[in-house]
């Protein structure tokens, strides 16, 4: 449930309030909204709303339907706004992340990131520990690809997103990125989001292939109930029964899910369609469709990458999307990055 206080609420009111629930065996999560101070109450004790209502400094308790609390939008109405530096995701920018699928040498990675901060990206990716799904397949370079991406990142001023897999991998991880991503694979890997929860870095929570959307919140709720707030979703693309792509990319779950959650919203066009002829169209769907990101795979040589070469663009392909996405985003009342370094010339 959601205790809404007064608008003049004393900080000695709302610690009262928070103390009761607490001792009724109840979690709280306080929120600040536009005018009042919103408590997300989540456990198994027992709580009678009327005698909640009485306490002093309450303006009104509210049942949450939902499922998931933390994450729902009678919890918290205003959209959720993540800041690392000077990139804010969830505003009125469309942030754009984009890199190699994997780090493969220290050319590949300072190229790449060089390529995309110059189109206007504002967050490297890569992937050091990659999830594959054949054991004999490339599995990332660990630590040492790890440290040529920050290094990238660093060159470029860029923030870092890679991907975290195992419980055992984030503290090395967090000594490098700026952003966790958890993949689709690990959507519901609990023990790894319960542990991201207690974590206060920024989380990208993808979308799995076969979950619904109040599964993929639900999960959501698992780092959220850590008091990790900072958390992000991605729809990547779920699995259907179509062939054409790799996976079939669900546009409407971007609407839909800006109405149920206060969580920004990316997508992933690469793994979204498998294919770099493709990407571009369902990028620039994306942003007409409300999402407040995108993470797209780039690649300076794609046909010699070790992992998802088809998926990933090069770097001219990527530099022209910028540019249309320039166009796109205004007419929906947002920007993306207005001012790109200055452009070179790409043979492809």
């Amino acid at each position: 449930m959601v205790v809404v206080m007064k608008e003049r609420a004393s900080d000695e009111q709302v610690e009262h309030v928070i103390a009761h629930l607490v001792e009724l065996g109840m979690d709280v999560h306080r929120s600040s909204g536009a005018s009042r101070i919103v408590l997300g109450v989540v456990g198994s004790g027992k709580v009678d709303p009327r005698l909640i209502e009485l306490l002093d400094g309450v303006h009104e308790v509210l049942r949450i339907s939902e499922p998931y609390k933390l994450a729902s939008r009678t919890f918290k109405a205003e959209d959720t706004v993540i800041v690392s530096g000077d990139v804010r995701i969830g505003g009125d920018e469309v942030i754009v992340m984009a890199g190699p699928c994997s780090a493969e040498t220290e050319t590949q990675v300072n190229s790449s990131a060089a390529a995309v901060k110059r189109a206007g990206a504002k967050v490297l990716r890569g992937g050091a520990f990659k999830p594959r799904s054949s054991p004999y397949s490339f599995q990332g370079l660990g630590e040492q690809g790890l440290q040529m991406l920050r290094s990238a990142a660093n060159a470029q001023d860029l923030k870092l997103i890679t991907e975290v897999m195992d419980i055992s991998q984030i503290e090395v991880i967090d000594k490098y990125a700026d952003f966790f991503q958890v993949g689709a694979r690990n959507m519901q890997n609990f023990t790894l989001l319960r542990e991201l929860g207690r974590t206060r870095k920024p989380v990208m929570l993808k979308r799995g292939i076969s979950a619904t959307i109040e599964e993929w919140l639900l999960s959501a709720e698992y780092i959220l109930s850590g008091g990790n707030t900072q958390v992000m979703l991605c729809e990547r693309g779920i699995r259907t029964f179509e062939s054409a792509t790799r996976n079939t990319l669900d546009i409407s779950a971007i609407p839909v899910v800006k109405q149920l959650s206060h969580l920004p919203m990316f997508v992933d066009p690469s793994h979204g369609t498998g294919r770099r002829d493709k990407v571009g169209a369902m990028a620039r769907a994306a942003v007409a469709a409300g999402a407040d990101g995108l993470i797209i795979e780039v690649h300076c040589d794609p046909d010699r990458a070790l992992s998802d070469g088809a998926q990933s663009m090069f770097p001219g392909q990527f530099d022209r999307l910028m540019a249309e996405l320039r166009i796109i985003a205004p007419a929906i009342g947002r920007s993306i990055c207005l001012e790109p370094v200055a452009r070179r010339g790409w043979a492809r």
